[in-house]
């Protein structure tokens, strides 16, 4: 079990590695490699594969926001019917079941601070479960899944290069 670990952990840590430098690092045979990683994507285990982007190095306008939801869990689904229909919103980047104050706290992207209002106003607040939200806007991000953010470049004009 703890060579799967281990090749899980190499996997999420950096997906372009090919099978073969794979491998190597877990003393196996490419070949068992694959066929692990092949059983570990059917089975669900491996999700997908996703790069890291710093938006902020670009000239895409956006604005992330983190909001917490405290909301009525239903007979016999819980939390589960809520959540469900929450993470289906485009808007939704990642939706976590959480203990303290707030029951759900999701990661959403608009391109605007209006726009991530009206999500929250139109599409959130409404939903019959839902007692409270409470949104906090990203400001920058320092580290993300285990990377550190450089410092964005900016030209002399206020834009970033």
């Amino acid at each position: 079990m703890e060579r799967e670990n281990q090749l899980l952990k190499i996997l999420e840590s950096d997906a372009r590695l090919s099978d073969e430098q794979i491998a190597r690092m877990c003393d196996k045979e490419t070949g068992d490699i694959k066929k692990m990683i092949e059983t570990y994507e059917r089975d669900g285990i491996i999700l997908g594969y996703k790069a890291l982007i710093d938006w902020d190095k670009t000239d895409r306008e956006y604005v992330s926001a983190l909001i917490e939801l405290k909301i009525t869990p239903q007979r016999d689904r819980g939390f589960d019917r809520v959540a469900e229909r929450i993470y289906n919103f485009p808007e939704v980047k990642s939706l976590y079941l959480m203990s303290g104050a707030y029951d759900l706290c999701l990661l959403i992207e608009g391109r605007t601070m209006k726009e991530v209002a009206y999500f929250v106003a139109r599409k959130l607040a409404p939903i019959e479960d839902v007692i409270s939200t409470a949104t906090h806007f990203v400001l920058r991000k320092y580290k993300d899944k285990g990377v550190i953010y450089g410092p964005a470049v900016i030209d002399e004009r206020g834009n970033c290069l």
